[in-house]
């Protein structure tokens, strides 16, 4: 986090999103100020106690596991229409929606998530991660037109 927290202090990013639970509450502990935050309650599919995390607004969106529903990718775009911190509940699973973060955020933005057993990672939303995260959000569709 400390690492994290230098860079975000370097960089200056124009928002900052998490998706996931865990990360999201380490980032606010540590005194990251994140913009939007969505959690689905869960760890590694197993139910958490909500993060505590004050929000000037709070959404919630259905997106079931192994899904991008156009319910969450809508919340998504509305929350980054807003100022202030958000939070997304999702009833379902958040993982896929770092796709959705990237492909809806700002230049200059960093999508934060927890890679289990590993660690954090940082995306940085410009137009070459956006490509890589629309060419797999096309083969998630294509794939499901089969």
């Amino acid at each position: 986090m400390n690492k994290l927290k230098d860079y975000i202090v370097k960089e200056k990013p124009s928002t900052i999103i998490s998706v996931g639970d865990v990360v999201s509450q380490n980032l606010v502990d540590s005194g990251i100020s994140v913009d939007i935050l969505i959690v689905d309650n869960k760890t590694m599919r197993k139910k958490i106690q909500p993060i505590t995390v004050d929000a000037q607004q709070t959404f919630y969106a259905k997106n079931p596991a192994g899904t991008i529903t156009d319910e969450a990718w809508n919340t998504i775009k509305q929350a980054l229409q807003l100022t202030g911190r958000t939070k997304i509940i999702i009833e379902g699973e958040e993982d896929l929606l770092t796709l959705v973060t990237v492909l809806s955020a700002p230049d200059d933005a960093f999508v934060v998530y927890g890679q289990p057993k590993v660690g954090v990672v940082l995306v940085k939303v410009n137009e070459e991660n956006r490509k890589n995260m629309g060419r797999i959000v096309d083969l998630m569709t294509n794939s499901s037109k089969s």
